[in-house]
């Protein structure tokens, strides 16, 4: 499979499903089952109530959760993928040590996500596409295990293309 990003698609998309707030929600939904708004709190207590909101919003314009009735916040089809392809992502740094022997899951999720990003992008300076190199990883092994957390990232971002979307300054007044 081969699809390429710009710059911009891949650093838009890698932000958003980067952020700790997001990963912890969609993880937790993922791993308990749906979340009732109001337990949304207590659920994730080392989250401000300001970052879960921006993570709910955020899971909802995107397509990665849903309010059903009666049970509260749940992931969709799409959301359910993100947490597969989260999980592969830390299953890879764990085996790798990376970005340390000890780190959280999001954390170790983040700098992976972060690391495969320049695999992603295709834009040279003119403009042109080309196949960013990888950067530069502990060991051959290392390497070819990364291939299963990027092309399910390729797949998912495929499937979702909302995340890759570039949002445009608003004119000035």
């Amino acid at each position: 499979m081969t699809t390429f990003f710009t710059s911009a698609e891949v650093r838009n998309a890698v932000e958003l499903l980067a952020s700790r707030s997001l990963i912890r929600l969609v993880t937790e939904i993922d791993d308990n089952g749906a979340i009732p708004p109001r337990r949304l709190a207590g659920t994730l207590p080392d989250l401000s109530s300001h970052q879960l909101r921006r993570a709910a919003e955020a899971a909802r314009a995107h397509g990665l959760v849903r309010t059903a009735p009666g049970a509260g916040l749940e992931l969709t089809e799409s959301g359910s993928e993100l947490a597969d392809l989260y999980d592969a992502a830390a299953r890879w740094a764990r085996r790798h040590a990376y970005p340390a022997p000890v780190c959280e899951f999001s954390s170790r999720v983040r700098h992976v996500l972060d690391l495969l990003a320049p695999s992603l992008a295709t834009e040279r300076a003119d403009g042109l596409p080309q196949r960013a190199a990888a950067a530069r990883l502990p060991s051959d092994e290392a390497e070819a295990d990364l291939v299963r957390p990027r092309i399910l990232l390729i797949q998912w971002l495929a499937g979702n293309p909302q995340i890759t979307q570039v949002s445009e300054p608003e004119p000035a007044a």
